[in-house]
């Protein structure tokens, strides 16, 4: 129920507390493949913590502030989106993704990054959606040009991960990119 669907036997939809024994094997799976770039992976150690994170993102949510969706392909749970950042009053927004290694390479995030940056423009009238990445994570660099959003910047070693200090890029699309699109 409530789930978008993607093509090609997946789906996205919300990701609740309720669904912690599920989200919890999910990241015990995909760890290897996402903890290079999320700090969350190496929070989320069982269906406790899993519970404490998709909880977090309730309340988020239930106050404007953030929410979280998973990907499904053949009903099983292979990634997902966040809203990290959720600032309605500010008009503006950051998206971030994660992807289990073996769903790489189908276009899931593309698909389900525009829905989720055509709901936070169109629907939800942001002017802007921001995606930050580690400049070395150059897939979701990719992927945020296949939204067709625009490198604005890197910040200088403003993402200190497991004793490096990363410098993090900045892209963004506005909503005047959004409605002018390649791909629209």
């Amino acid at each position: 129920m409530f789930a978008v669907q993607l093509g090609e036997g997946a789906e996205l939809g919300p990701l609740e507390p309720w669904q912690a024994g599920e989200f919890a094997a999910h990241v015990d799976k995909a760890r290897e493949n996402i903890s290079p770039y999320i700090p969350w992976a190496d929070l989320v150690t069982d269906e406790e913590q899993a519970r404490k994170f998709l909880q977090r993102y309730a309340t988020r949510q239930a106050a404007d502030e953030g929410r979280i969706y998973g990907i499904r392909l053949d009903g099983e749970l292979v990634g997902g989106l966040l809203f990290r950042v959720f600032e309605a009053n500010f008009g503006a927004c950051e998206l971030g993704v994660w992807l289990s290694a073996e769903a790489e390479g189908r276009g899931l995030i593309t698909r389900a990054g525009r829905l989720l940056v055509d709901w936070a423009i169109g629907t939800r009238g942001l002017n802007r959606v921001e995606w930050r990445c580690a400049v070395g994570n150059t897939r979701s660099a990719a992927t945020a040009q296949r939204l067709d959003m625009v490198l604005e910047g890197t910040l200088r070693q403003a993402f200190p991960y497991r004793g490096t200090i990363h410098d993090l890029q900045i892209w963004a699309i506005t909503k005047d990119d959004w409605t002018h699109r390649s791909w629209a």
